[in-house]
């Protein structure tokens, strides 16, 4: 009988009113990992209904993901070996607070910086690969983001290799300033290198891409694909309505408006996009 009795559970106010206790009161957490809205949609997604590639089931979102959660979508397994680490960002503004939002950025993340560079294989063919990481800092471009993307350049152009970038990017880093800005024009610099000596070069544009990664080596690829309803731009729309004095389309930054307009050659599912890679790669020099 003790498992009915409400004694234990309430606390007699009156006779005719009952109150909890305040551990009886307390409603139930919810892990906030347990479920996530998507941003397109806003449907709420239990989190293993997203699966690997993180995708929402209802609109097809692309959620996005870590470094390192695409190169378990991308390469073969074990062939990804990274280079240039240990290359370390400084503070030329004195930015206050800056070399304390790096090093929270690394330890969330477990990157060095906003990219992962290195080589590695996708269905057997070799190829330099880099993965901007939107959680590290938003991706912003500063000196070592440059400075890794440049060396992974001019190494592909030694070892005749192709090379595959995952862009995702808030712009050029505010908290290095002009030095960040430099970055465009040295990558750029390096994509020109490797172009002219005849090997491919592929970008993948993923949500954000924006600002100075997209006015230089994000849309100087050979063939630019992108992932379904990425934004992708230069300024902010209030910027661009403000500069122009016009209304402007909706969904204007997005890729799908981008492949009306001609600036991205495919969209592609990013479960169809490491056969849609190795297919590329094959039909530029590679073999499939």
């Amino acid at each position: 009988m003790a498992l009915f009795s409400k004694k234990d559970k309430y606390i007699r106010i009156n006779p005719n009113r009952s109150v909890r206790r305040q551990e009886e009161l307390e409603l139930p957490e919810v892990p906030d990992e347990l479920f996530a809205k998507c941003p397109a949609c806003r449907h709420m997604i239990y989190q293993k209904d997203l699966g690997l590639a993180k995708i929402c089931p209802q609109c097809h979102y692309n959620f996005r993901i870590s470094a390192k959660e695409r190169l378990l979508l991308t390469v073969d397994e074990g062939s990804f070996e990274e280079l240039f680490t240990g290359i370390a960002s400084k503070n030329p503004l004195q930015f206050p607070g800056y070399e304390e939002k790096l090093e929270k950025a690394k330890e969330t993340t477990g990157l060095d910086e906003a990219v992962l560079t290195g080589l590695a294989t996708i269905c057997d063919q070799k190829v330099a690969l880099a993965i901007m990481d939107a959680h590290f800092i938003m991706a912003s471009m500063g000196t070592v983001v440059g400075e890794k993307i440049t060396r992974l350049f001019e190494l592909a152009t030694k070892e005749k290799l192709p090379v595959v970038i995952f862009t995702a990017s808030g712009g050029a880093r505010m908290q290095e300033g002009i030095m960040s800005l430099m970055q465009m024009a040295k990558i750029s610099a390096a994509v020109k290198r490797h172009s002219n000596a005849g090997i491919f070069y592929l970008t993948v544009l993923t949500d954000p891409t924006t600002g100075g990664v997209t006015a230089s080596f994000a849309m100087e690829g050979d063939i630019i694909l992108a992932e379904p309803q990425a934004l992708i731009g230069f300024a902010g729309r209030r910027v661009i309505e403000t500069t122009v004095r016009e209304d402007l389309p909706d969904r204007f930054q997005k890729a799908e408006f981008l492949l009306e307009h001609g600036f991205v050659d495919k969209i592609v599912e990013r479960t169809d996009l490491r056969q849609t890679i190795a297919q590329l790669l094959a039909l530029h020099g590679g073999e499939l």
